[in-house]
């Protein structure tokens, strides 16, 4: 496995198309728009206020995180290096490569962050304490 930096993580547009008076659409197909085919979709909503998500690592998933509504932070950290990217165009995502620490936070009122995964869960690969991902960290 790659031991990938928060500097591997980019923002990546998407697209979009905009038409007169019939709004924007933006698509994400496998086979081209992501380094990865998308086996999993998930939604985060009705964050309250306050409140963080994410707090986990994984070993083998990459994931694109967007903010399909609304806005919140995501803080990545590969164990020397911490970057926060603020998410707040449904047509950018931001890639998250295995083996990256990720916190969400800040999320407005209604945000909607959407996540394409390369695989389907599976809990082994999470890594949810912190000090074991540094560990996991040195180990690649």
């Amino acid at each position: 496995m790659a031991k990938y930096s928060v500097n591997d993580c980019p923002i990546i547009d998407l697209g979009k198309i905009t038409g007169e008076r019939r709004g924007s659409i933006t698509v994400v197909e496998n086979d081209g728009t992501l380094p990865f085919d998308t086996k999993r979709v998930y939604y985060l909503y009705d964050v309250p206020g306050g409140s963080s998500r994410g707090a986990h690592a994984h070993r083998e998933l990459s994931q694109l995180i967007v903010a399909a509504s609304g806005s919140f932070q995501v803080t990545l950290d590969d164990g020397r290096v911490k970057r926060t990217f603020f998410l707040n165009r449904p047509y950018q995502g931001l890639l998250v490569r295995p083996g990256i620490w990720r916190d969400l936070d800040d999320f407005s009122s209604g945000a909607v962050c959407m996540v394409l995964a390369s695989d389907v869960y599976v809990k082994e690969d999470y890594i949810r304490d912190y000090q074991e991902f540094l560990d996991y960290r040195k180990q690649l």
